[in-house]
């Protein structure tokens, strides 16, 4: 029952995104014309890229980059929805098939989002990469991440009336330490640093994952009753 209703609710997120393109050109847009600032400022420091530096702030500023484009897509998750059209989700869906959807959409955007932002910010800014199959890893566990985290704090944020400070506030702890293992796992893999020594730091993240979808399906469904 509630496996049909996420799929249905989910093909529903797709074919709005699909017909609009809102969030997706927005956050493109964002992505490419902050990469490309980036860009032209650090030229303006020549002899930069050739630093010691160079590959440290490579790494986090691409992960800043993804965090910010992700609280623009995923915060709009329940801002959009109107109140006849969450009425009417109330009697056709269960809260649990409501939360599921909103996750794995946000999940598959963002995934999209952050290759593509790879991408982009690899013709602008180029660098080795040790194992790159490796970091493309990482760049979809850190979309994973920040989807389930942010999909959560938005949900709760959406029925304190929609309060950017407290979205702000609440996700604050959590993506904290994972933003801080993403950056530790990312740089491990542009080091080329044997995949055994990592599995351990992705077990922790892909554990924080699992506590925030479950503790959204726990208490989702007291927010969808106010």
């Amino acid at each position: 029952m509630i496996f049909n209703q996420t799929w249905n609710l989910l093909k529903k997120e797709i074919l709005l995104e699909w017909r609009s393109k809102y969030a997706f050109n927005g956050v493109l847009l964002y992505v490419v014309s902050t990469v490309f600032v980036c860009y032209i400022s650090f030229h303006l420091s020549p002899g930069f890229s050739g630093s010691a530096g160079y590959p440290i702030v490579w790494n986090i500023l691409f992960w800043i980059i993804i965090l910010f484009a992700s609280v623009n897509a995923i915060a709009k998750s329940f801002i959009q929805e109107n109140k006849g059209r969450l009425l009417y989700y109330y009697t056709i869906a269960s809260p649990q098939a409501i939360i599921l959807s909103k996750t794995i959409y946000n999940i598959l955007l963002m995934s999209l989002l952050s290759v593509l932002a790879l991408i982009v910010y690899l013709l602008f800014f180029p660098n080795t990469i040790g194992d790159p199959l490796f970091y493309f890893l990482a760049v979809l566990l850190g979309s994973i991440s920040f989807s389930t985290v942010f999909t959560m704090i938005s949900a709760i944020a959406s029925k304190a009336g929609n309060n950017g400070t407290l979205m702000a506030i609440l996700s604050f702890p959590v993506i904290i330490p994972v933003i801080l293992l993403l950056i530790r796992i990312s740089k491990s893999a542009m080091d080329g640093v044997e995949r055994s020594l990592l599995y351990g730091n992705i077990s922790i993240l892909l554990a924080i994952n699992v506590i925030v979808i479950a503790t959204s399906l726990l208490l989702f469904p007291y927010l969808w009753r106010d």
